[in-house]
């Protein structure tokens, strides 16, 4: 039976080869290439692309701004998504299902749509600022625009649909009789979640942040639409080296990096939740 469950998986490994292990096995060699302006690609190998990454201010402040936004925006997400799911999980209202599609309504939406949405509301004359000004919170039109700030709220409203659906299910999982046994036994209701529910929950947790930090890092589209210049991330700078600058080598170079770095921190993220996992049992 063994044998026979590898052959089912044998497509998925082949089409996974073909389309992510054969392209990023290209991309190891070509980053150690020599690149000179004017000139191209030359033969040779250096780890002169490599050495940039970690000695020039510009790409270690791209670097650290790219992970320092998948962070931001899956604790963002984990701290609005969490009560969300907790109260779509428990709920026994008949409004379950319609507020569940009121949670998935935004993944229907094309994502430029949504970005240009929020390009509309972020605006320096768009509701936000209006509502801000017009409440007496700001004296004038803050900046949301081509910043930090835009895009930590444009992907956070792009990823949330997906920590609170996996939260659901997470939640879901866990019996209600051990919350009652809990309750039972003298514990406060916020005791019981503390002890009880969030821990067995954990895993669950960190699944669903591994899934939205992956794509946050790897987010093109709305850094180049909300962030401008100034949201740039290593997505949109490994784009410049591949179409603008011409320069394969040192975009091969980010890419291998930032792949690199995403597996780590996702190793993290996995090694956390055995342990939570263990720590539930």
């Amino acid at each position: 039976m063994r044998g026979r469950g590898g052959w089912l998986l044998a497509p998925a490994l082949l089409l996974l080869a073909a389309v992510f292990l054969a392209p990023v096995g290209m991309l190891v060699p070509m980053s150690f290439r020599p690149y000179v302006p004017l000139v191209g690609i030359t033969s040779g190998v250096t780890v002169r692309h490599y050495a940039r990454l970690v000695t020039d201010a510009y790409y270690l402040e791209i670097i650290a701004r790219t992970f320092g936004l998948g962070l931001a925006v899956t604790a963002l997400t984990l701290a609005i998504g969490y009560p969300v799911a907790f109260f779509l999980a428990r709920t026994r209202s008949r409004w379950r299902g319609w507020l569940t599609i009121l949670v998935v309504f935004p993944l229907l939406l094309n994502l430029v749509v949504r970005t240009f949405g929020w390009i509309a509301l972020l605006a320096q004359n768009g509701l936000v600022n209006q509502a801000l000004v017009g409440l007496g919170l700001a004296s004038g039109p803050v900046k949301l625009l081509f910043n930090f700030a835009g895009l930590l709220i444009g992907l956070t409203h792009i990823f949330l649909p997906f920590m609170i659906l996996v939260l659901v299910g997470a939640i879901q999982n866990i019996p209600r009789d051990v919350e009652d046994a809990a309750r039972v036994l003298g514990a406060s209701w916020a005791g019981a979640f503390l002890r009880v529910t969030l821990p067995l929950s954990m895993p669950g947790v960190i699944g669903a942040a591994i899934l939205i930090f992956v794509p946050t890092t790897g987010d093109y589209v709305t850094p180049a639409l909300v962030g401008g210049t100034q949201g740039s991330m290593i997505a949109n700078l490994i784009e410049v080296q591949f179409v603008g600058a011409g320069n394969w080598p040192l975009g091969a170079a980010l890419s291998i990096a930032g792949m690199a770095l995403v597996a780590v921190i996702a190793g993290l993220f996995v090694t956390a939740a055995r342990a939570a996992a263990r720590a539930a049992r």
